[in-house]
């Protein structure tokens, strides 16, 4: 019997996604029974998104196996093809509908790399069942999605890391001490980049022409689940297999890729900050296909604290610029040549001019090398706050606040305006929320 045929024969509310439907009811109101893990435990995992991220996340955790004692024992995924090649990599069970996943009592950790639009559900609905959640980043699809599942992390008092795996490398720690140390004085902007250049343009997936709903076999691809929370559409498999250039399953640009620079900046910053006001400019200017994102995209933003953010991103032309962030009194290069998740041997800090005597009597040179330090791995880190139940490195609060920025950047372009960030409302308005001397 093919995978199709045995979907066909459940009573297949299952593949329904209402919040009303049967199965789905079910994910969120059954008890938690979240095991106590100890130091010696092993952890059980599963992996819900097997496409081209999501099988890295596989490798990574197979060979993690053995040194944190975890072991991966399901996968999911909408397309047979894919949930079987990871089946055979984990040697264990293979799910079309993640939902049988969530029920499993034995599974421990969720690690999610589905596309952006069903982070949030599945993401909560496992924190829900008592488990902890390793969810690709961006972290969800919307602000108002981020608030939620920051919420949830609260109530259920789960463990969630957001994966942006560039947050665990060290130099963004280094920048940050360096700020709290006085080094480059008072914070005033910040600059980054996430710059590429293809021939077929960005996010022009291979496409597998036998795939789809209508198909048998390993071709079988369950188009209504994979929709989900999104629209209704017929089968398209430009949108299946290239998501990321649709509004309805990602932000292009702006939640792809500069969640990569604003989560380490975050980090850089001290204390993670929602934005007061946000701009998201750009446009189609190359690749003229199906696309609805731009393929070149700025990104402003100013914080009530006082200082301002700018990021430039090109799909269309690959030269960087600097990653760093400027003080009134000195300035901290964490990635020379733009590329923020690039590992470095050493940040650089420097002052300005007019600083540069008394900074040196402080500092020792007119520029100080701050070496970085080998660290754990985003999924170590993971794994090790699962049983300490510590905060990981990037917490929800953290992941949410970043998500907040780049997300209305999104809304901004598409709406052609200016929007701000109302955060005792903790919500995105259209006109300031409150005078602020400092913006």
């Amino acid at each position: 019997m093919n995978e199709k045929s045995k979907l066909n024969r459940r009573d297949f509310v299952k593949t329904a996604v209402g919040a009303g439907m049967a199965l789905g009811a079910a994910v969120v109101s059954l008890p938690a029974k979240a095991r106590i893990i100890g130091a010696n435990d092993r952890i059980h995992a599963g992996l819900i998104g097997v496409g081209g991220r999501g099988t890295g996340l596989l490798r990574e955790a197979l060979r993690l196996q053995e040194t944190e004692n975890i072991q991966v024992l399901a996968v999911s995924d909408v397309y047979v093809k894919r949930k079987n090649r990871a089946q055979e990599m984990c040697k264990g069970e293979g799910y079309l509908d993640y939902r049988e996943l969530l029920n499993r009592n034995d599974i421990d950790a969720v690690i999610i790399a589905t596309p952006d639009h069903w982070h949030a559900k599945i993401a909560s609905e496992a924190m829900e069942r008592g488990k902890d959640v390793y969810l690709e980043k961006p972290m969800t699809h919307t602000v108002e999605e981020a608030r939620d599942v920051h919420e949830t992390v609260v109530k259920s008092k789960r463990v969630l890391q957001v994966g942006s795996q560039t947050t665990s490398s060290d130099q963004w720690w280094k920048a940050r001490k360096a700020i709290q140390d006085g080094m480059i004085g008072r914070l005033i902007m910040s600059q980054g980049s996430y710059h590429r250049n293809s021939e077929k343009g960005e996010w022009n997936y291979v496409i597998d022409a036998d795939a789809g709903p209508n198909a048998s076999g390993d071709n079988y691809v369950d188009w209504k689940m994979w929709l989900g929370p999104a629209p209704s559409r017929p089968w398209n498999a430009d949108r299946f297999f290239r998501f990321r250039k649709y509004w309805d399953y990602s932000g292009g640009i702006a939640t792809d890729l500069f969640y990569h620079v604003m989560a380490p900046l975050n980090i850089c910053w001290g204390e993670a900050q929602f934005p007061y006001r946000v701009s998201g400019n750009g446009g189609i200017y190359v690749f003229r296909d199906e696309r609805e994102v731009p393929d070149t995209f700025t990104l402003t933003a100013d914080f009530a604290a006082g200082h301002t953010l700018v990021l430039s991103s090109s799909m269309a032309n690959d030269t960087h610029i600097p990653g760093l962030i400027r003080g009134h009194e000195g300035t901290i290069v964490m990635v020379p040549g733009g590329q923020f998740e690039s590992k470095v041997e050493y940040i650089t800090v420097t002052p300005q001019r007019i600083y540069k005597e008394e900074w040196v009597k402080k500092w020792g040179s007119e520029e100080v090398k701050l070496m970085t330090e080998p660290r754990p791995s985003h999924m170590q880190n993971f794994f090790a706050c699962m049983r300490t139940r510590e905060k990981p490195v990037l917490d929800s609060l953290t992941a949410y606040k970043a998500q907040a920025t780049i997300s209305m950047a999104v809304d901004s372009y598409r709406e052609g305006k200016i929007l701000y960030f109302d955060e005792q409302k903790q919500k995105v308005v259209t006109k300031p929320p409150r005078l602020s001397p400092a913006v």
